[in-house]
């Protein structure tokens, strides 16, 4: 049971009756035993007469999944199976992440009926919200007191990352139509499959001639080239202790799971295989095998529940794993940090045994240094030392990873997602994947 503070207002109304019947010679402990008494037996009463929550049904209508930062339509449906009238405050437990009100939400289901409240989320973090329980507070028809219970009703929700780069796609998409060759204006990209003849026109590359078609023709036949499809592209997103770090508004966990998507759409539309694996000392997430429209709700759900490990990621069992998902040469994408020498020391003495198969990029989302201040004391001298410090760091390993025969790229959390898919379509126009 529960009381209200009507309850209480009402204990403390009896100041009155208590001055007045001690005016007329009560005794006043006397009044004031006999007034709590009455006080206690009408929120007794109330408690006997409120509606027992233990005869309701209750239901739940939410979807499995949604995204983050988007609001979510969820319903409580309660169905009063008892003989009184239920009035009730119902409280919907879920976690704080998942947006959910404030405020208790108040129902009045006569008996046999049933009533539906909207319950409006606002998830701030991916993963798996859950609610285990709601509690209902059934008060009395003088609403002094009540009964409360808790009845044990899971629900499950899973929050997706909310793919914000999804707006760079069309642009992308477009100049991937270009190279392909499927715009009106039949711009034919430099790669190295085959794609269709036509008649050579002055100023063709002459090597591109095919001289049996010419033969054939009785006129000069040109080979035209699309870029190669089929290819694979293994994205390697980093779970350890670097992807907790602070880059922007989020994680850089968040913002390499954006270019992921990113670049994972582009390359299912160009017809290569994608292959996700996010490792620290372990698996966290693996999506392979698959293509088409099923591949990024495959990633999104895979990548919702991973969160970063306080832990530094070893990179030989990671690239062991990357050796495991294909054995054709591949693009290999790293998303991780690569702005530290000491903290890359393990991950760039792993390098060169998979640029010596694989075409290799090393990405990472940063805050970068900044602007150098003025030296006008102390405090900016040391400032500007720390920026140049961090600048020729991140220089330091983006040339160790030129040199193991990657490409190494950094840029901001909102940046790095395009210049990603910017970097797959440079390797497409040339030829090189």
């Amino acid at each position: 049971m529960y009381v209200t503070g009507r309850l209480a207002l009402l204990v403390a109304l009896g100041v009155v009756p208590l001055i007045l019947f001690t005016a007329a010679g009560a005794g006043p402990w006397a009044v004031a035993g006999v007034w709590v008494l009455l006080c206690a037996v009408l929120g007794a009463a109330d408690v006997l007469l409120a509606a027992d929550a233990r005869t309701l049904e209750i239901s739940r209508r939410l979807p499995e999944r949604a995204l983050r930062d988007q609001p979510v339509a969820a319903e409580l449906s309660v169905r009063n199976l008892g003989r009184r009238t239920l009035r009730a405050r119902v409280r919907d437990a879920w976690q704080p992440t998942a947006g959910a009100p404030t405020e208790r939400l108040r129902l009045v289901v006569p008996p046999g009926e049933r009533r539906a409240a909207s319950l409006p989320l606002l998830p701030r973090r991916r993963g798996e919200l859950r609610s285990e329980f709601v509690v209902i507070r059934s008060e009395g028809p003088l609403r002094l007191a009540g009964r409360q219970t808790l009845l044990a009703i899971p629900a499950r929700l899973r929050v997706l990352p909310p793919f914000t780069s999804r707006r760079h796609l069309p642009s992308r998409l477009a100049r991937l139509r270009e190279l392909d060759g499927n715009t009106t204006v039949q711009v034919r990209g430099a790669g190295t499959e085959f794609d269709s003849l036509r008649e050579y026109v002055r100023g063709d590359d002459v090597r591109s001639i095919d001289w049996r078609a010419t033969a054939r023709a009785g006129t000069t036949m040109l080979r035209t080239w699309r870029p190669e499809r089929d290819r694979h592209v293994v994205i390697v997103i980093d779970t350890g202790r670097t992807a907790a770090a602070r880059v922007g508004d989020g994680a850089r966990l968040d913002a390499a799971m954006e270019a992921a998507l990113l670049l994972s759409a582009l390359a299912a539309r160009a017809g290569d295989h994608v292959h996700l694996l996010m490792f620290d000392r372990v698996t966290r997430a693996r999506v392979t095998r698959v293509d088409g429209a099923p591949l990024l709700p495959a990633l999104v759900d895979a990548m919702a529940p991973v969160e970063p490990q306080l832990i530094d990621t070893d990179w030989d069992a990671a690239f062991a794993q990357v050796r495991g998902l294909t054995q054709r040469p591949a693009l290999v994408v790293l998303l991780t940090a690569a702005d530290d020498p000491e903290a890359a020391r393990a991950f760039l003495a792993s390098l060169p045994a998979v640029a010596a198969r694989s075409r290799l990029l090393v990405a990472t989302a940063t805050d970068g240094p900044g602007d150098v201040p003025e030296r006008e004391d102390a405090a900016a001298v040391y400032a500007a030392a720390a920026i140049e410090r961090a600048r020729s760091d991140a220089d330091r390993v983006r040339a160790a990873v030129v040199r193991a025969g990657g490409d190494a790229v950094a840029a901001s959390a909102d940046d790095l997602p395009p210049l990603v898919a910017d970097h797959y379509l440079a390797l497409k126009a040339a030829g090189r994947l």
